[in-house]
């Protein structure tokens, strides 16, 4: 914990708007894909929510369909930051877990290899930088970034392993704000 009133401390996420990909279930980390016309306007409906919060750092995933998410909910000022990049998917980019499931029997990005792709360590590392950057802000720091990735990003505040992320289902265009209760770190709002 840092120097800063924990209470006042708060995380905010917001996974990007639907791609075609997100729709139809296939693994996308590095394929820079753009919004779907729904995904502009679900993500535009979270900018009324987010108009009159201050946050003291905002950053993005550099990929294509987090930037313009933030910029859909009017934070075109986002930092971009590669640690807030996908999970590397590797051979499975662009593969339903279905499909994988054919030959990898209970399959499972939580729980399985990903040849190729990053193990849940290398996603740990980077995350934990997250963590401490947010950890470093008095207030709120706000996020733009990818489902498997963000549900990562919880687990690591809430101090449990990145596999733990598996229990945190999280939507295109969605909010969640993650905080404090006294010294523990909690899930304050999720999914919404």
């Amino acid at each position: 914990m840092n120097v800063h009133t924990t209470s006042t401390q708060e995380l905010w996420l917001v996974r990007h708007g639907e791609t075609e990909w997100s729709r139809s279930g296939r693994h996308t980390s590095t394929t820079d894909l753009p919004l779907t016309e729904h995904g502009v306007e679900v993500a535009r409906e979270l900018a009324p929510r987010l108009a009159d919060v201050d946050f003291d750092l905002v950053l993005t995933s550099p990929r294509r369909r987090a930037r313009t998410t933030a910029d859909l909910v009017g934070r075109p000022e986002a930092e971009v930051d590669e640690d807030l990049v996908e999970w590397a998917y590797g051979d499975y980019e662009g593969v339903t877990t279905a499909s994988i499931r054919e030959t990898v029997p209970g399959w499972s990005v939580w729980t399985h290899p990903v040849p190729g792709g990053e193990d849940a360590d290398e996603v740990s590392a980077r995350l934990d930088r997250v963590v401490a950057r947010a950890r470093e802000q008095a207030g709120r720091t706000l996020v733009f970034g990818h489902g498997h990735a963000l549900r990562a990003l919880t687990a690591r505040w809430l101090h449990l392993p990145v596999e733990a992320g598996r229990h945190f289902r999280l939507d295109t265009s969605t909010l969640s704000v993650l905080g404090w209760e006294r010294e523990s770190p909690v899930l304050l709002r999720w999914n919404s």
